[in-house]
């Protein structure tokens, strides 16, 4: 297969290529299924360049660095004009990944996640449970008249019953859309906290009732394994204005790193970042935030495991 211009040079934190290291990140430049401003295919080569400023990548809060734990596998070599193309592509790609390492994958546009927990659901032998970080609900049942897209995975996720419907959790929803789009999850048995009910949480104490809430409803269920799906424009405009489809009133970076340290010992097997597009970006902002929360993330991970 071809390789592209736009696919990345560069490597996480300028980690090793990945190998036998327990975690790795890998790139998915796609952006094919965006429905405002392209440009995500981007995000992974600006993620990783942005990543390069944490020098030594020891983490404040946990004390430990991902660095010498963690491998960079490059960008996936997907096509890049055709949905059902890339999705058939991916497989072959990813699962060898995903069966080597505790995975954190760069995106791209959001229609990379259902593709991978249908992956994660047949690696593990059972439904994960989702920590969904959006401005959109992404429960839509078709993509303006296309069977799939970016904003159509939640409702296939829980359709093809890859996700413990009770334990999907939704953040920092906001977005115009219909009732029906917009409690789909909480209709299905999920939680769901919008950008409003989260307005002004931002410190550990200020939000423990929502930690406490994630906590009991994973082990109300048996501690399901977790994946993170962390759409950029989770984030209010004023901090990732470099998003296909921002919408303004969304969480703070404050808020988000404080719920991605505080469920740092949640059982996760992975997470992605994704619709990161680096041309509406300003001094680097959304790519400064990405590398940040996927950083926390894996540093998290490395300190969990002692």
């Amino acid at each position: 297969m071809h390789e592209f211009a736009f696919l990345s040079g560069h490597t996480f934190l300028k980690c090793p290529p990945a190998a036998g290291q327990p975690f790795a990140v890998a790139g998915m430049a796609w952006d094919g299924s965006v429905t405002n401003r392209p440009g995500a295919r981007f995000g992974p080569d600006a993620i990783r360049r942005a990543s390069h400023q944490l020098c030594d990548a020891i983490h404040p809060l946990f004390d430990t660095t991902p660095l010498g734990h963690l491998g960079d596998a490059g960008d996936l070599p997907l096509p890049n004009t055709s949905l059902d193309a890339m999705r058939a592509a991916l497989p072959a790609l990813a699962a060898p990944l995903i069966a080597r390492h505790h995975m954190a994958w760069l995106g791209g546009d959001h229609s990379i996640t259902l593709p991978l927990l249908r992956l994660y659901r047949q690696h593990l032998g059972r439904p994960l449970a989702v920590l969904h970080v959006d401005a959109h609900c992404d429960t839509w049942e078709d993509h303006f008249g296309e069977p799939s897209g970016h904003g159509t995975w939640v409702y296939e996720a829980l359709q093809e019953g890859l996700v413990e419907p009770a334990c999907f959790m939704q953040f920092g929803i906001r977005s115009a859309g219909e009732r029906a789009a917009r409690e789909y999850v909480a209709d299905q048995g999920g939680l769901i906290w919008t950008a409003r009910a989260l307005r002004g949480l931002e410190s550990p104490a200020q939000l423990a009732p929502v930690l406490a809430a994630v906590r009991q409803r994973l082990a109300q269920h048996g501690h399901p394994p977790v994946y993170l799906s962390l759409d950029i424009d989770g984030l209010d405009p004023a901090f990732a204005p470099g998003t296909g489809t921002p919408e303004p009133g969304g969480l703070t970076t404050a808020a988000l790193l404080t719920l991605i340290e505080e469920l740092a010992d949640l059982p996760f097997v992975g997470m992605d970042c994704v619709e990161v597009a680096p041309p509406y970006d300003h001094a680097e902002l959304t790519s400064l935030a990405a590398a940040t929360l996927v950083w926390t993330y894996l540093s998290g991970r490395v300190a969990a495991r002692g």
